[in-house]
């Protein structure tokens, strides 16, 4: 980015105006894997009811024991230099996780979960200082949980075996399982598994509990959902955002997918109405809809129940559009209809005339405003990724990141839009660090079409060098790289490591309009490759240091799909391909992941319905053409992409006496999450990127 090169060119002046030299500089070093793995990372910014607090969560990690552990935060907004404060996990002897913040209606105290007692419970920290107070003391474990704003009662999403009447009969169903010795599972009809886990019959049930004078609440909850064969939320996504209370307490709105028979090919996830006391069935306001109606969220007033909703039954990627519903009538209208971009999640002003939401924008997660009644939208954020915000009267917190750094804390007046730096997580730690500069730039992809992607230099590049590049795809595949942070597929790490980074949104990716998110469906290997073809041609014209003679390709997921597909139709185009849980035979893919709507609306229907569609695009096919060396990665928890489809491609590998690698991770799912397999990956991934691209 230009503003870098600025940035850079005078912290040089600054040195050389006390004397110092600029070799300074040499002692600078690239960004590292293990930079990577040990950073801190904020989340979940939450404002006081005043708007003059905001708690936060900060997960820290831990290599010792191998795993992240989050505590709680806060700071004071009003102080000139912030200085956060640390709230949970004051002591060496209490290192439970601690996270999903929200305070109560006082502005007194911050409810929280943590496993601090050996389960997932909601605890009270009370904000002018003493012990945080157990909230809820159940048998299972509390998934998610949301306080109603009359602070008598609250709703929690727990897993349970439907067919029990209270929780300590799902705990005794539990234990007595593990006692029989006969591993064998009966199963009649799916999910028999989803994302990382084998299904047992246990559903996520909202329950609601009463809160006594003294916050605590009653050690025997009633189910608000468990009349229905369904999930209140589905993995890996959902949470609290998923229900929500009316402003006096008295009831509930959640998001549930009856499951029935067709759990595995549905996306019709409805609202359904519920006393918070329980005692009568859910009532379905959205049976209208038979596709996506998510994030419930009344209006101050509680007037007004904003919502989320596709239109397209089985695509998890249809545009999510504002709807607004009046409470009295059930009329529903669409808000800011012409608006091309696929909102988040949604949270009402108090003054109730404006929503607030992100979105994916031209390569950017912004936060926007839009007016209640005219559905006006403005952008309240710029460059970046708004991965956390919230609003309470003028103050407005945000998280964001860049391709240049982790997600930090930011505030504003929102009337004033001047945004603050309130954290900098990791800055000594990273102190000696030159990242890679990086600049987004466009061209003329597919049909003409304008296309956008980002490149990133080397952290040392030189003028008038070239530079090898790690050339990543991103998966989905409807989604963006965009310019954000990840702590799986980062480029900074590559360009540590002496590599150029060239990565674009392809047809398909989200942002660009739900015409250029839908192109990709049903046509996995045609406008996105040649994109990728275009895009990689288009970086090497535009930035004379991108030597694209000499690339590595890298992806995962879709983006491993696009691996396969490379390997057999653009064979010629690099020196090494990364192939992490790629899609390797559509047919055997149908028949073996979880999801089947996926599948079924990427295809244009079943496989036996429409064969050849689903043999369109499929990479097994190509497997003649395969000359390229890989390595193939997998968590064989992964039950979206399974393993057998990462053995495959090794197979294929293999047996065509193609250099190839094959790393398996047996205790993690579509993602590598531990601290320990992360770093094993990643040094895996850029050996292998070493020995075809020397640097």
């Amino acid at each position: 980015m230009k503003i870098r090169n600025v940035v850079l060119s005078a912290a040089a002046m600054a040195l050389a105006s006390i004397g110092m030299s600029s070799a300074a500089f040499a002692e600078q070093r690239g960004f590292t894997v293990e930079d990577l793995v040990k950073m801190e990372r904020v989340a979940s910014p939450v404002v006081s009811p005043d708007g003059k607090l905001v708690v936060y969560a900060q997960r820290t990690t831990d290599l010792e024991k191998n795993r992240g552990r989050w505590d709680l935060w806060m700071i004071n907004l009003a102080d000139a230099a912030p200085t956060p404060k640390k709230l949970t996990n004051l002591t060496s002897n209490n290192e439970g996780n601690n996270s999903g913040p929200q305070w109560s209606a006082k502005g007194d105290a911050i409810y929280f979960i943590s496993s601090r007692s050996g389960s997932g419970q909601v605890w009270r920290l009370p904000v002018a200082g003493g012990e945080a107070q157990k909230v809820t003391d159940l048998p299972l474990d509390v998934e998610s949980f949301k306080v109603a704003p009359t602070e008598n009662r609250i709703a929690m999403s727990i897993e349970v075996f439907r067919d029990c009447a209270d929780l300590t009969c799902t705990k005794d169903k539990l234990e007595a399982k593990s006692k029989v010795k006969a591993t064998g599972k009966i199963h009649d009809k799916l999910f028999i598994r989803h994302w990382d886990t084998w299904a047992d019959g246990r559903r996520n049930v909202l329950y609601s509990a009463s809160l006594d004078a003294n916050h605590v609440a009653s050690k025997t909850p009633v189910s608000l959902s468990g009349a229905l064969e369904a999930d209140v939320h589905s993995k890996p996504d959902g949470d609290q955002e998923d229900y929500a209370f009316t402003a006096d307490g008295n009831t509930v709105v959640f998001s549930a997918r009856v499951a029935g028979k067709t759990e595995s090919w549905s996306t019709n996830f409805d609202l359904f109405k519920v006393p918070a006391a329980g005692g009568s069935a859910p009532q379905n306001l959205t049976a209208d809809n038979p596709a996506w109606d998510a994030k419930p969220v009344f209006s101050p007033d509680g007037n007004t129940l904003a919502y989320l909703a596709m239109k397209r039954p089985g695509f998890e990627a249809d545009r999510f559009q504002i709807m607004l519903m009046d409470v009295k009538t059930g009329k529903k209208r669409t808000l800011a209809e012409k608006w091309d971009r696929s909102a988040t999640n949604l949270t009402w002003s108090e003054d109730g005339k404006t929503l607030y939401t992100s979105a994916f924008d031209l390569g950017q997660l912004r936060l926007f405003a839009i007016d209640a009644n005219s559905g006006a939208v403005s952008a309240l954020s710029d460059k970046g990724s708004v991965a956390g915000y919230d609003v309470r009267g003028k103050t407005a917190v945000i998280a964001k990141a860049d391709l240049g750094s982790g997600a930090q804390l930011y505030s504003t007046d929102i009337s004033k839009i001047k945004w603050k730096q309130l954290t900098d997580v990791n800055k000594q730690a990273l102190a000696d660090v030159r990242f890679g500069e990086y600049e987004q730039f466009s061209y003329a992809g597919a049909k003409g079409e304008k296309v956008y992607g980002y490149v990133m230099k080397p952290w040392n590049a030189q003028a008038g060098k070239k530079y090898p590049v790690a050339f990543i795809v991103h998966g989905g595949p409807q989604s963006s790289f965009a310019n954000n942070w990840s702590y799986r597929w980062n480029p900074q790490t590559y360009a540590g490591a002496g590599y150029a980074v060239v990565f674009i949104d392809f047809h398909g990716s989200l942002g660009y309009g739900q015409g250029f998110t839908d192109s990709i469906s049903q046509d996995w290997g045609g406008k996105p490759l040649v994109d990728l073809k275009l895009g990689m041609a288009a970086a090497a014209k535009q930035f004379s240091w991108v030597d694209s003679k000499n690339a590595c390709a890298l992806g995962a997921s879709y983006g491993g799909y696009m691996m396969n597909w490379i390997a057999g139709n653009w064979n010629d185009g690099f020196k090494c391909i990364v192939n992490h849980a790629g899609v390797f035979d559509t047919r055997a893919m149908y028949y073996s992941t979880e999801e089947l709507w996926f599948n079924e609306w990427e295809n244009g229907g079943t496989y036996y319905d429409v064969p050849a569609k689903h043999e369109k695009f499929n990479p097994v096919s190509h497997v003649k053409n395969w000359k390229t060396p890989m390595l193939v990665t997998q968590g064989e928890m992964d039950f979206r992409i399974p393993s057998t489809q990462s053995f495959g491609a090794f197979t294929a590998l293999q047996r065509r006496g193609i250099d190839s690698q094959l790393l398996t991770f047996p205790d993690e799912n579509h993602h590598i999450l531990k601290p320990a397999n992360s770093l094993l990956w990643h040094h895996t991934v850029l050996d292998w990127m070493g020995k075809y691209l020397p640097r």
